[in-house]
C-alpha cells in the first residue's frame, strides 16, 4: 500500500491499523530547536479521542503518545520524531460476521477489488482510527505556527439541517471547546446535541459541515499553479475519513454573485498595510494567501456504520441481510474537529517551510 504520507518539506508518514497492536508515524522536517510541548500534544489527542462523551463512540481508549526519536530534553532535534499509539480496547470480535460480508458505503469491497486481502477488523487501515496519528503531528505544526502567531481554529457549524447562522468573525471561537458537539455557540449547540441523541436512539447517523479559520497567516504561501493553497487544503480535508465536500470562500454560493459583487476590493491603512474590504476569496487569490483570514467548510457524511439492518452482498456475490455490531458514532463531527485542524496546520507548516525555503 502506498501514500500513506502527506506533505512535502513537514512530511508525515502512518502506518497501523483499528484493531492492530498500535497506529503511529514519523514526522520528517520539523525544524530543530522547536519546543515540543507534548502535554499539548497529548491535549490534543484527548480532543479526538472516544468515548469523551455520550454522543461519541464508547470504544475506551486513552491515545497516550509515546515519542520514539527527534526529541531531546522537549527540543526536536531535526531528526525524524518517530511515535507510536496503543490500541487498548481491541474487540476484534465485534467484527468477524464481516470477514465475508460488504458493508454499506464503507471500502470493505473497495479494498478488496484492490489488493484481494483486507483487515475486516473495524476496517483496518480505512478506519478512521489512523487520524489519530494525524493529530499527533498536527500538534507539533501548531507549534510552529505559533511561533509565527498563526492560529487555527475549527468548529461544527451544521448538523444535518441544523446551521450556525453567524460569520465565524461574530462568533466567539473560545468557546467551541464549551460543549461536547463543539458549536461556539451554545443555542445553536444545544439543538445540535437533542438532534444528535434522537438519531443515536433510532440507530441512525448523521452528518453535517465544519467551518475552519486560519488566522494571522502572511501572504505569499502557496503555489501558483497545481499546488495551490486552497487544492492542497483540499486535498487534505478530502484525505480524511467520510468528508465529501470542501469549499472555501464564498465556495458553491459564489454562483450568485456578479463579478462587480464578488471581487474583493484592495485598501490601504495609514501603516501602509494592504487588506482587502471584502474576503469572498477566502484569504486566498492566485492560489496564494493575500494575508486575510483563511476560510473553509468541509462537508461530513452520515457515517456509514447504522444499528440498522440493511441489504448487501457477500463475496460470493450473495444478497444478505447485514447487523452492524460495535461501538460507532451516531455523528463525526465533534470528533472531527481537531483532524481538521490537524490536516490544515500540516499544510500551512509545509507551505511555511518551502515559503523559508524559496528565499534561500
Amino acid at each position: 500500500m502506498s501514500a500513506n504520507s502527506f506533505g512535502t518539506l513537514f512530511k508525515l508518514t502512518g502506518f497501523g491499523e483499528s484493531h492492530g497492536a498500535a497506529i503511529g508515524g514519523i514526522i520528517e522536517g520539523c525544524p530543530a530547536g522547536l519546543n515540543i510541548d507534548v502535554d499539548f500534544v497529548q491535549q490534543e489527542l484527548n480532543r479526538r479521542k472516544p468515548a469523551q462523551s455520550h454522543i461519541t463512540t464508547q470504544r475506551k481508549e486513552s491515545d497516550r503518545v509515546e515519542f520514539l526519536s527527534g526529541i531531546f530534553e522537549g527540543v526536536s532535534t531535526g531528526t525524524p520524531i518517530g511515535f507510536i499509539i496503543k490500541n487498548e480496547d481491541q474487540k476484534p470480535q465485534d467484527y468477524s460476521h464481516l470477514k465475508e460480508s460488504f458493508r454499506p458505503s464503507h471500502a470493505d469491497f473497495t479494498y478488496q477489488q484492490k489488493y484481494g486481502v483486507r483487515d475486516y477488523r473495524g476496517g483496518g487501515r480505512s478506519s478512521a482510527r489512523e487520524t489519530a496519528c494525524r493529530i499527533v503531528a498536527g500538534a507539533i505544526a501548531k507549534l510552529l505556527l505559533k511561533e509565527k502567531n498563526i492560529s487555527v481554529n475549527a468548529f461544527v457549524k451544521q448538523v444535518g439541517e441544523i446551521k450556525l447562522e453567524q460569520n465565524f468573525d461574530e462568533l466567539d471561537l473560545s468557546k467551541t471547546e464549551s460543549n461536547v458537539v463543539r458549536c461556539p455557540d451554545e443555542k445553536t449547540a444545544a439543538q445540535m446535541i437533542n438532534y444528535i441523541e434522537e438519531i443515536k436512539k433510532q440507530g441512525d447517523t448523521v452528518g453535517g459541515i465544519i467551518q475552519c479559520v486560519i488566522q494571522n497567516a502572511p501572504a505569499g504561501l502557496g503555489e501558483p499553479v497545481f499546488d495551490k493553497l486552497h487544492a492542497v487544503l483540499g486535498h487534505a480535508m478530502l484525505s480524511i475519513n467520510a468528508v465529501k465536500g470542501f469549499e472555501i470562500g464564498s465556495g458553491f454560493n459564489t454562483v450568485h454573485f456578479k463579478g462587480s459583487q464578488h471581487n474583493d476590493e484592495f485598501v490601504s491603512n495609514q501603516s501602509g498595510i494592504i487588506k482587502t474590504k471584502t474576503n469572498y476569496s477566502g484569504g486566498v487569490q492566485g492560489g496564494i494567501s493575500n494575508g486575510m483570514p483563511i476560510y473553509f467548510n468541509v462537508a461530513f457524511k452520515p457515517v456509514a456504520t447504522i444499528m440498522q439492518t440493511q441489504k448487501s452482498v457477500n463475496t460470493q456475490g450473495e444478497e444478505i441481510l447485514l447487523e452492524a455490531k460495535g461501538r460507532h458514532d451516531p455523528c463525526v463531527l465533534p470528533r472531527a474537529v481537531p483532524i481538521v485542524e490537524s490536516m490544515t496546520a500540516l499544510v500551512m507548516a509545509d507551505f511555511l517551510l518551502l515559503a523559508r525555503s524559496n528565499k534561500i
